[in-house]
């Protein structure tokens, strides 16, 4: 019998680790709302740190929003925080794997991460996916940051009119080691907010302008092709 419940508890445990942050629910709490950009939060079970759920339309269109996102070098120049990032193992474009280290304020050890990022495109609403989770296992701690094992971020792209993109993006982190909730839940509103700024610039700069999305014939994403990559 204690086999029994201990599987059980095992299973459900399971079942809650991966369980997906909903895009509607009516526990997001709205949080922010300036420059286009409103940043909604919610409690999550059995964690001290919340999640979040941002939303904009950047001005720019969505054929250069995935150009960023397809280059595992990008993070730096858009992500707030991120200090570091490449790509580590690819799978085809659907499925990938990326390392970065994520800056937090002294005394606070900066973290590090490994994920798995998996894009697609919904053939019913049109939008572009990517799930992203953190991955043990991938790669070796490192001594000078604390490895996060815990998280999910999920980005939701939609081609709009007038070259423009709706973008939706939840995130819940469990940042691991010692650091204080209420630092974490400060940075929820920073984070989206600044990133979705520098987004919106960074992808209609020279380097990502002009740039192609590459398909298959069943519809999936192989790849995408940027202007000055010939």
């Amino acid at each position: 019998m204690r086999t029994f419940f201990f599987s059980l508890l095992t299973m459900l445990a399971a079942v809650a680790a991966s369980a997906e942050l909903p895009i509607e629910s009516p526990e997001w709490q709205l949080d922010f709302d300036k420059h286009g950009i409103r940043i909604f939060t919610k409690d999550q079970p059995d964690s001290d740190f919340e999640a979040f759920k941002a939303e904009a339309v950047l001005n720019t269109p969505i054929t250069n929003v995935i150009a960023v996102m397809a280059n595992p070098n990008s993070c730096v120049e858009w992500v707030y925080g991120c200090r570091e990032s490449w790509g580590l193992e690819e799978q085809g474009f659907g499925k990938r794997f990326a390392y970065s280290v994520n800056d937090l304020p002294w005394p606070v050890k900066d973290r590090d991460y490994v994920l798995e990022i998996n894009t697609h495109k919904d053939q019913e609403t049109g939008a572009i996916i990517m799930n992203m989770y953190a991955v043990d296992n991938k790669m070796p701690t490192k001594e000078e940051y604390v490895r996060v094992t815990v998280q999910e971020t999920h980005y939701f792209f939609y081609e709009m009119p007038d070259n423009k993109t709706r973008m939706v993006w939840l995130q819940h982190t469990e940042p691991a080691g010692s650091i204080p909730s209420w630092l974490v839940n400060a940075l929820i509103v920073d984070i989206p907010y600044k990133s979705m700024r520098a987004l919106e610039e960074v992808a209609n700069s020279e380097k990502y302008n002009g740039a192609v999305i590459n398909y298959d014939q069943s519809g999936a994403i192989i790849g995408v092709k940027n202007k000055s990559v010939q």
